[in-house]
């Protein structure tokens, strides 16, 4: 007919998409508990508290299934080693090594944290705002902090805990190619709203054995291959035994419940599983002498026998405290869990 606008094309449905339940997706919700978060002052930087806990975790991430950060800049693929004519780049420091931002870790660590803590959410965009229950809410006023915010951070807060950027430990990177991925579609899915029309929880993807390859047909991207490690570390101040606990947990260092990290693009294809090992905590001592005495306080330094036995110390101080929300950890554990033979959907994505 002439006359008549041609239609774009429309996004390919799988056949279970009438499904409210959404059986064959690679993610699943956890339900928000159902009271609402305890808002809390926070403990503050202007002094190291005594009876609370200061020091450096060193950790080795090693990536299990392809990663990749996006720096929003395509290259030239001779620029970075690559046999494709154009590459989308991930982030490199001086030398080369692939560098993982302390932020995109932070993000990762802080929605884990939220999820097995009674929190409200970091961030809602104006887009999903009506969607998303009132006290679920980012927190605005810090004197009256969720458990997340406490150690993240929240508007006019700074937060308890510092990351610092993942470090390639050997300067390559290898060539993959990722498909074409669609947006979330939360409106067009009943599994993610209730009766009211609001959200009912966080989503997580499962991880997958191996990360699906795109072939000629993906987008050519330069990332982090199996096996690769990074380390990094995370600075943290006065924060009590359970807070610690609970880190440690999302860190993957319960052995009840085994987390494994989810970072960057190409999740919905299994990309992005990276397994932790804490190496080594720094755990500083006497600062609260730190401004009467001039010489630097000691550090003591945790390795082996005693690493573990500390930070098995945090963990069952956090279960044994009412900061940890038992069912919502079991659920995500089994979502996180890795090794796995789950496959990642080959499409649509």
């Amino acid at each position: 007919m002439t006359g008549q606008r041609p239609q774009p094309p429309r996004k390919p449905q799988p056949a279970n998409s009438s499904s409210p339940d959404l059986p064959n997706k690679p993610y699943e919700l956890i339900p928000f508990p159902r009271k609402p978060p305890i808002l809390q002052p926070p403990a503050g930087h202007d002094r190291y508290f005594i009876d609370h806990i200061h020091g450096t975790i060193k950790l080795t991430l090693t990536v299990k299934t392809a990663v990749h950060i996006s720096t929003g800049i395509v290259a030239l693929g001779t620029d970075v080693g690559s046999a494709s004519a154009l590459i989308k780049t991930m982030m490199q420091g001086t030398e080369r090594q692939l560098t993982i931002p302390g932020s995109s870790l932070k993000g990762v660590v802080r929605s884990m944290y939220e999820t097995i803590t009674n929190s409200t959410l970091a961030v809602v965009t104006g887009k999903y705002r009506n969607m998303m229950p009132s006290e679920r809410l980012p927190c605005k006023d810090k004197r009256k902090l969720c458990p997340a915010s406490l150690l993240f951070g929240a508007l006019d807060w700074q937060g308890l805990v510092q990351f610092s950027d993942a470090k390639c430990q050997k300067a390559s990177s290898v060539t993959g190619f990722m498909p074409s991925m669609y947006r979330p579609r939360p409106q067009e899915g009943r599994a993610y709203l209730d009766g009211r029309g609001k959200a009912v929880g966080r989503k997580f993807y499962f991880h997958a054995a191996k990360a699906v390859d795109g072939g000629q047909r993906g987008v050519p991207i330069q990332q982090a291959g199996t096996e690769y490690a990074f380390t990094t570390q995370i600075q943290f101040m006065n924060l009590t035994q359970a807070q610690l606990g609970t880190l440690f947990i999302v860190l993957g260092q319960d052995e009840q419940n085994p987390l494994t990290l989810k970072v960057g693009g190409g999740k919905p294809i299994g990309m992005g599983t990276m397994t932790i090992t804490v190496t080594s905590i720094d755990q500083a001592q006497n600062l609260h002498d730190r401004y009467r005495h001039y010489a630097v306080p000691v550090s003591t330094q945790l390795t082996k026998e005693m690493l573990t036995a500390f930070i098995q110390a945090c963990v069952t101080t956090a279960h044994k405290s009412k900061l940890v929300e038992e069912p919502q950890l079991q659920h995500l554990s089994q979502i996180l869990k890795f090794p796995t033979d789950r496959q990642a959907p080959t499409e649509p994505y």
